[in-house]
């Protein structure tokens, strides 16, 4: 986790970097980089007060921090309707980050474009395409990674991963998107954001004991429910803030995902400018102290919703399994477990990734593994480590705290995702055996992991993962229960302590680094055209104006349906950069309603029950249109744009659904699709499987108002029912356009 870090791969040397023509005149006073392997790109601090004192002036109101920044960074703050919930912000963000399996898809479609280079810093980090099974070193003899910082307070950065919030531990919006949404800004057009709203939670009292950062998200996830955050900042503040590390803010900020939030983030504090200095960054400091009136919330600011968490009163908790707003404290999940017929066995605990793999993370961890080891125990459950980069791995050996991990039956794995994304060789047990696990991760849908369904996944802190794993079982309270040593003697685990930071400087570890040529205009990106990995991509088709008559219903989906269950990762990550091959996996993870199985829907036509991307092709090879009919928050999850872009490049016209997490729908808007949502949720039970369905309206498709849907049963009646849609006037262009980059291009030759 840590540092939210990325890292530039070859690919980018074809695009170089430049600045808005703009931001080149007015940085010339500007003296601190946004980072230091860009030392002509930066910060612009004296552009961001400039905007607030305009948008401070219209409104006449105190501001929230959230909205600091974000209105700190629009097109034109003079102009720009602002109202939450309800306008479109047309923003300017400082940089796009893209982590390896998302950048394929971005990056192609950049290509596409046509545009020579990108017009702001971007960058790719290689985390997820490194499988986890042996141990870092031999797993990393097929992929090099490196993380390296790019997140200041203030910055406005949008990612193509959904834990880019991660950023807001340092006091910036980091913003989560799909891959069209990151060339829209490095092609240098305004992005385009709903106005957010603002859910604050005010901290009071400070952690202590065996509470964690990690408890305070999983308490917030357990009251606001996996979509309670949807279309807003989650914005943390009062004093118990001061209790919280650093990384341990963003450890808060990057599972604020799992709730559906735009994003999530600290005002700026001193926690924040020791690990600026820790890292190498003291002139980013304090420049951010000669501006830190607007880099925390005014006094007397209004939100839309607030929460209040007593850090004093708060316990250790444990979410799961299956989704990450079950939450249980730990002293009462061993018995929920028994209850519900859930595994009690913890089969392997597995700590790391980026939500909790800081420093401090690590030595809390191994100041748990340390009093068992002095008690002669070990793991009983298998026990892996995921540093969060190469930095932290690197100084947690030197500083001995890997070392005591695996002395105590830890694996260290590679710096990268790994398990915490599917990324995992699991060997230890067969698909479809009924195990627990317990993870520091931040999900834990249905076999997200490693692929079984049957595995019951829990999120909780590093050092609960790391209890739960010497004891082996989720009957273990840490608090009160005791463990018997080699000895024969029972003792009971202490609180961990260890260091937020390191009492020596960061060892940086390899350094693979690769800048961008000064001069980029020889270079070329060519893409096999027999590659099964990479495949540059053709437009969609445009709209034909007219309505969409006798759409086929692909499958109408039972429950929950994330970006995994769509489009899975894990094994096929491989072929992100490939949208024909990646298709294959469309919704194989989703639930058919109509016989309760994944992967298993039947063919209208052939009246065949086969797998879901199949049954696409047959229908897309025969010129059969079809819909995607959903349940709550559809496409919930990581932000991966392949999620849209599979259904669109099989012959799917619209998605309707009771409702859709944000980054999906608007990466469904993106590529073409109509994301729809039921006027009454009601409607739902009204549409069956083998009806057809035909949408109405849309020579008159407008902001604001509905579509008409006519349902079309096999015995030829019929109803008819409003589906409702968050379309504005740009995006219903994408529509017309048959997607948005399709909309680009027409604009450029214009």
């Amino acid at each position: 986790m840590a540092p939210y870090s990325l890292l530039v791969t070859r690919l980018q040397k074809a695009l170089g970097v430049r600045q808005y023509h703009v931001a080149s005149v007015l940085c010339q006073r500007a003296k601190v980089a946004m980072s230091h392997f860009e030392p002509n790109e930066y910060i612009r601090y004296d552009l961001l007060e400039k905007n607030i004192d305009i948008v401070r002036k219209r409104l006449n109101r105190p501001l929230t921090l959230s909205e600091k920044i974000v209105y700190g960074h629009l097109d034109d703050p003079a102009k720009q309707e602002i109202e939450r919930g309800k306008t479109y912000l047309r923003l300017r963000p400082d940089r796009v980050a893209m982590q390896d399996a998302t950048a394929q898809m971005a990056m192609l479609q950049f290509i596409s474009s046509g545009l020579p280079k990108v017009a702001v810093p971007s960058t790719i980090h290689c985390d997820h395409l490194i499988e986890a099974q042996l141990g870092g070193e031999k797993d990393l003899r097929r992929a090099k990674i490196i993380l390296e910082n790019y997140a200041y307070p203030g910055v406005l950065l949008i990612g193509t991963d959904s834990h880019t919030p991660n950023g807001g531990g340092l006091g910036g919006i980091c913003i989560g998107v799909g891959g069209a949404d990151a060339v829209d800004v490095m092609a240098g057009i305004p992005w385009e954001l709903k106005c957010p709203k603002v859910i604050g939670v005010k901290l009071t009292g400070s952690l202590s004991g065996w509470t964690s950062p990690k408890d305070v998200i999983l308490k917030v996830a357990g009251i606001l429910t996996v979509k309670g955050g949807t279309g807003a900042i989650v914005e943390y503040h009062g004093p118990g803030v001061d209790s919280i590390s650093c990384t341990g803010m963003a450890t808060i900020c990057n599972m604020g995902a799992e709730i559906g939030a735009t994003t999530s983030v600290f005002p700026y504090n001193h926690r924040m400018k020791k690990y600026l200095s820790k890292t190498g960054r003291e002139d980013i400091a304090k420049l951010a102290d000669e501006y830190k009136d607007h880099l925390v919330p005014d006094p007397g600011c209004h939100y839309d919703q607030l929460i209040e968490i007593n850090l004093n009163e708060l316990k250790p908790h444990i979410n799961g399994p299956f989704t990450p707003d079950l939450a249980h404290p730990v002293a009462e999940v061993g018995t929920v477990a028994e209850k519900e017929g859930w595994p009690l066995d913890i089969r392997v605990g597995l700590i790391g990734s980026c939500t909790n793999s800081s420093y401090e993370d690590m030595g809390r961890s191994a100041a748990v593994a340390k009093q068992a080891l002095a008690h002669g125990l070990k793991c009983k459950s298998q026990f892996t480590i995921t540093p969060g980069s190469e930095q932290i791995r690197a100084t947690i050996e030197r500083d001995g705290y890997a070392q005591i991990l695996r002395e105590v039956g830890g694996i260290v794995l590679a710096n990268a995702c790994g398990p915490c994304i599917g990324q995992w060789d699991r060997k230890d047990i067969k698909k479809g055996e009924k195990n627990t696990i317990v993870t520091s991760y931040n999900r834990n849908f249905t076999g997200r992991n490693d692929a079984n369904p049957e595995t019951h996944a829990f999120v909780t802190s590093p050092e609960i993962v790391t209890a739960l794993a010497i004891a082996g079982t989720l009957k273990f309270n840490p608090e009160t229960d005791f463990l018997t040593g080699k000895d024969g003697k029972k003792f009971k685990l202490e609180a961990p302590d260890a260091d937020e930071l390191p009492r020596a400087e960061f060892d940086p570890g390899q350094d693979t680094y690769q800048h961008p040529p000064k001069d980029s205009s020889g270079q070329r990106v060519d893409v096999s055209p027999t590659s099964q990995r990479l495949q540059l991509l053709e437009p969609f088709d445009k709209w034909d104006g007219k309505d969409l008559e006798d759409l086929q219903i692909l499958i109408k989906v039972k429950g929950k349906c994330t970006t995994d269950h769509i489009s899975a990762a894990g094994p096929w990550l491989k072929f992100r950069g490939h949208l024909d091959n990646i298709s294959n996996n469309l919704l194989i993870g989703a639930i058919n309603i109509e016989n309760g199985k994944a992967n298993s829907v039947r063919n209208a036509v052939t009246q065949e029950f086969g797998p879901v991307p199949d049954t696409a092709r047959y229908y897309k090879k025969h010129g059969i249109r079809w819909v995607v009919i959903g349940d709550e928050n559809y496409g919930e999850g990581s932000s991966r744009e392949h999620a849209a872009l599979e259904p669109r490049h099989l012959g799917g016209r619209a998605i309707i659904t009771k409702s859709f997490a944000r980054i999906h729908e608007t990466n469904l808007k993106k590529q073409g699709l109509l994301p729809l949502t039921f006027a009454d949720p009601a409607d739902y039970n009204k549409i069956h499987p083998v009806d057809k369905l035909t949408i109405q309206g849309l020579k008159d498709f407008a902001p604001g108002k509905p579509l008409k849907c006519i349902i079309k049963h096999p015995n030829g009646t019929q109803e008819t029912i409003l589906l409702n849609h968050t379309f504005n006037e740009t995006q219903i262009e994408w529509f017309r356009a048959g997607s948005a980059l399709n909309r680009m291009k027409e604009l450029q030759q214009q």
